[in-house]
Parts: C-alpha cells; structure tokens; sequence
C-alpha cells in the first residue's frame, strides 16, 4: 500500500472560485482554462502528482503503469497537451485510483469510461471525453516533473483544488497566505448577502464591504 502524500492543512472546503480570487490578489496564476468537472458535485484537493504524455514516434512507448507509484491523497495531474483525440485515463486506472485512495484526476486532455468512473465515485476533471484509446498514439514522457498548463507552471506537491467549477493550482510554498485570503473572501461575500438581506441595496453591500477592491492585485510577484 502506498504511504499517504504529506499535505499542508487542507481542512475546510474551499472553492476554486475563492481561491482564483485569492491568487489574483497575489499577482499568481493558477486557473487551469478549459478543464471542466466530468460531473457535478465532485471536490477534492491534494498534493500534485504530475504526468505527462506526448505522440508516439516510431520509438514506441507506452501508455504507462505510473499509478503504481501514486500515494494515497494526492491529486493526478495528466498533461496530454489538451489533446481531445485519445484518452489517457480509464475505467481500470478509475476503480485503482479510487481503491487506493487517491484524491482525484485532473486532465488536460481526454478520458473515457465515465460510467465506469461514477459508479466507482472517483473524481476527474478533464477537457473531454472520448472513447479511443491512448495505446499506440501517446506515451508517458515524464513522471513528477513540472509542467505548464494554460500558462500555469505546476510542480510536483503544489496544491491542486478542483470542483464543480474547475480546477486551480497552488504553489505548495504559498499555500496558507492563498488559502488565508479565499476564507477573507468567503467571509466577505457572505457578510455583502446578510447585509442586502438585511435590507441594502447590492451596490451599498459591495461598497460596504470593498467587494470591487476584493481580489484586486496587491502582489507583484
């Protein structure tokens, strides 16, 4: 059994929005464009553990067996270059993954199986789904290496928070001051509500609590 994947405190439940809001604050990319849940009501959050693919060659290679070497609590990240044409995640990597405690799976590409996956309850976020295989098509390229995705630069234990409206991406290091400041946000969308239930206007609420200010950058690094 693979030890479980060592995490920052990632108790609460945090959404991707708050935590775009709270990396924009801090002059940080970390929205991972176009990589949507494969159904709703999925959450996790974990440590990063990075794959990425790239076309077969007349080398060959294979899809891989990286699952093996995937702690328990970390979130899979896949880089197939956002390719729509073949899967690189399945119904038998779905039913491991989820046995083996495994947070999720976030693709920047295609999986298949579905029904397979939400019978099992395990979570994914991808860009599509598609039935043809990955076999003879793609192959692993590297295993716990960083990888760029939509601009985003993500190393290998970085935070990966993904839900019902995406997924995002956490510098490890930084992590606490990011996840201090999307609690600062929630808080504050929840004050600007009680107050416009407590009979102000929406435009009063915002200005009351500097809801247009909230997420403004504040950090250049």
């Amino acid at each position: 059994m693979n030890a479980r994947a060592t995490t920052p405190d990632l108790t609460g439940d945090l959404s991707t929005a708050s935590v775009s809001d709270a990396l924009d604050s801090l002059g940080l990319s970390g929205s991972l464009h176009g990589i949507g849940a494969l159904r709703q009501g999925q959450r996790t959050a974990g440590p990063v553990f990075t794959v990425t693919y790239e076309p077969v060659d007349e080398a060959g290679g294979t899809v891989g067996d990286f699952l093996d070497d995937v702690p328990a609590g970390a979130v899979i990240l896949i880089d197939n270059a956002g390719r729509t044409d073949c899967t690189v995640w399945g119904g038998i990597m779905s039913q491991t993954a989820q046995e083996r405690g495994i947070a999720g799976t976030v693709i920047n590409g295609t999986c298949r199986d579905v029904a397979v996956a939400t019978e099992a309850g395990y979570p994914i976020w991808s860009v599509s789904r598609f039935m043809r295989t990955g076999k003879d098509r793609v192959r692993v390229a590297a295993v716990q290496t960083p990888a760029t995705i939509d601009g985003v630069l993500i190393h290998p234990g970085d935070i990966l928070v993904a839900d019902d409206d995406g997924a995002v991406a956490v510098p490890a290091a930084r992590w606490d001051e990011v996840a201090g400041l999307a609690r600062r946000v929630d808080r504050i969308e929840e004050a600007i509500v009680d107050t416009v239930r407590g009979g102000a206007t929406l435009a009063q609420a915002r200005a009351r609590h500097g809801y247009h200010t909230l997420q403004t950058s504040k950090d250049p690094s």
